[in-house]
């Protein structure tokens, strides 16, 4: 059976070590009395529930999945999944980060962005129920009218209502300028509804007395395309001004998908016949409200698979160090036994070791980016909310693209170190790489990410992001850039951040005179950030070990760290160096080959 424990100590050497987030947020008012120990202690309680209650569930929910009833169009969740949900409102745990205006706590983003890692690694199907829930809430709070956020907000933040994005239809994925779903505005200010939206997750359950629908549709006098989409507030059930619950809304459960993966979600096809929505924002221009919760998807969908690379990783070490198989290449280890733990092997630490340096990275990154989210939205200075905004918009397409790539190579390297008892389902280790694989395509597939990230956050603005992102990166080096214990770890980002600039020049200059050469580089381009991005942290990850070693402190935590990033940067870093060639070889090598591909 598989097992998961709370990585708490890594979380709170990132809050506390790394990044001093207790004094880093103070200049914030609303956290002007945040303090470790409540810090602490959230983070305790938040794995207590993860490990305690949802993660019992998780074999549950892949086994049993959801069913539909065809006649109510109602459907039934796992066993233990609306329990489990009735104890997580209990523990007040969905109004953690939200507004207090709304019954939220203030707490600061990081500690939202620690609890759902660790939801993710216990039971990703049921976490993306409140996980959509907090999108469609921060949409809201963004851009709902005073009467929206009066009536649903409080709900939401409570964790009564759940909520959705209904984007997807069956003719149309990413390409959201083609959806035809029609909004025909009534006397009363409402509008009345009518399309089908497919791949809807937690579209329809039973966990939640009402579903809080956010649709894109078009206006009757719409302009075609992207332009043209306006987004909507649909309730599953109507409800009254003072709060209470009317009857039901024309919008139901056609379908469930059946998944390779993330069986216990309800992954839902959604018909709206007259349904009754409201205005979210003004008209044709419903995407940019809706943005707002796809970018936290797509931050919350990077901390899906860093989830499950800490559980895979946590499953696979446990196994490497009992699993007997063969002695080691340089002589007998466990002499008392008749075979060595596989561990001993170079191969197989090498898998363990790559799924542990991509969780701790992904971590320190996600970190990273929530703690911008609180500056760019609560910190008094405008220059600061000004670059922590620019900063985010640039690095959450490496989050949900990085961090999944490598999910899919961790679960899959660690499935790998169990043989032939990873394919057998009862490890669970098949789980953690099926449930993964949906995270590099959803919420914009990943090569949408790359195109995102090189046409529009770098060459979009002439790369004035990127230098800033830069510029952290530069301080470092000169700050440690004389510290020979620092060299290994210095040296390859200095020498990425110096080629970046080159590279990134090359590549636009490219794209000038041809756009696809954008196409033909971008999901290479992306992962060389990445690697920037991980060995910045990696770097200064290291630099906080040293200094603690240097002191005297003789916790072993800081030995590890080292370790992991001395592996990091020999083995999993030099991977620029190929993409960047990769990158560099072209637009021709893919569009000129039609005999190829007749």
């Amino acid at each position: 059976m598989p097992i998961y424990n709370p990585p708490l100590r890594d979380m709170q050497f990132v809050i506390h070590e790394l990044f001093d987030m207790t004094q880093e947020l103070k200049q914030i008012p609303r956290h002007a009395d945040l303090d470790v120990d409540t810090v602490n202690a959230v983070l305790e309680e938040g794995g207590k529930f993860a490990a305690e209650v949802a993660f019992p569930l998780n074999r549950t929910g892949d086994q049993q999945g959801c069913t539909l009833d065809k006649e109510t169009h109602e459907v039934k969740t796992p066993d233990g999944f609306k329990e489990a949900y009735a104890k997580y409102i209990e523990g007040g745990w969905p109004a953690l980060s939200c507004d207090p205006e709304y019954g939220g706590q203030g707490l600061p983003f990081v500690l939202n962005q620690c609890m759902f890692e660790m939801l993710n690694s216990a039971n990703q199907a049921w976490t993306m129920y409140p996980g959509l829930s907090h999108g469609a809430y921060e949409a809201l709070h963004a851009h709902g009218t005073p009467e929206q956020k009066k009536l649903f907000l409080p709900k939401l933040v409570s964790g009564e209502w759940t909520g959705t994005m209904c984007l997807t239809e069956p003719h149309c994925g990413t390409d959201l300028g083609l959806l035809r779903t029609k909004a025909e505005p009534q006397a009363d200010g409402t509008y009345r509804i009518t399309g089908n939206k497919i791949f809807i997750s937690a579209g329809e359950h039973d966990m939640a007395e009402n579903l809080v629908h956010l649709v894109l549709a078009r206006l009757p006098d719409a302009p075609q395309g992207s332009k043209g989409i306006s987004l909507f507030l649909v309730p599953k059930y109507h409800v009254k001004a003072d709060g209470s619950l009317g009857a039901r809304n024309g919008i139901w459960c056609g379908g469930l998908e059946h998944k390779m993966g993330i069986h216990g979600n309800a992954t839902a096809q959604l018909v709206l016949e007259d349904a009754v929505g409201t205005l979210v924002g003004e008209p044709n221009k419903g995407l940019p409200a809706m943005f707002v919760m796809m970018n936290a998807a797509r931050l919350g969908v990077g901390n899906q698979s860093l989830g499950l690379t800490e559980v895979a990783y946590q499953n696979a070490l446990a196994y490497a160090k009992e699993r007997l198989q063969m002695r080691s290449l340089s002589g007998p280890k466990a002499k008392d036994k008749p075979a060595d733990p596989i561990i001993v092997h170079p191969d197989v630490r090498k898998m363990l070791l790559t799924a542990k340096a991509y969780a701790e990275g992904g971590r320190a990154l996600a970190m990273f980016c929530t703690m911008l989210i609180d500056k760019e939205l609560y910190h008094p200075d405008e220059k600061v909310r000004k670059d922590s905004g620019e900063l985010v918009a640039l690095l959450t397409p490496i989050v949900k693209a990085f961090l999944t790539d490598n999910g899919h190579v961790s679960t899959n390297a660690c499935l790998q170190v169990f043989g032939g008892h990873g394919y057998i389902e009862e490890h669970g280790m098949s789980q953690f790489a099926r449930d993964n694989r949906i995270n590099m395509i959803y919420e914009g597939t990943n090569t949408v990410q790359s195109l995102d990230l090189l046409g529009r956050k770098v060459l979009g603005n002439q790369g004035a992001t990127l230098k800033k992102f830069g510029k952290l990166v530069a301080q470092l080096v000169e700050e440690e850039g004389v510290n020979e214990q620092m060299a290994e770890f210095i040296n390859p980002v200095a020498y990425l951040g110096d080629q970046m600039t080159k590279f990134t020049t090359e590549i636009g200059f490219k794209a000038f005179q041809n756009p696809d050469e954008v196409g033909a580089a971008a999901v290479d381009y992306l992962r060389v950030l990445g690697h920037l991005a991980f060995g910045y942290l990696w770097a200064r990850m290291a630099q906080v070990a040293l200094r603690e070693i240097a002191k005297g402190n003789q916790d072993p935590f800081y030995q590890a760290k080292l370790q992991t990033a001395r592996f990091y940067f020999a083995r999993l870093f030099p991977e620029t160096a190929m993409l960047m060639r990769t990158a560099r070889s072209g637009v021709k090598n893919l569009l000129d080959t039609d005999a190829a591909l007749a």
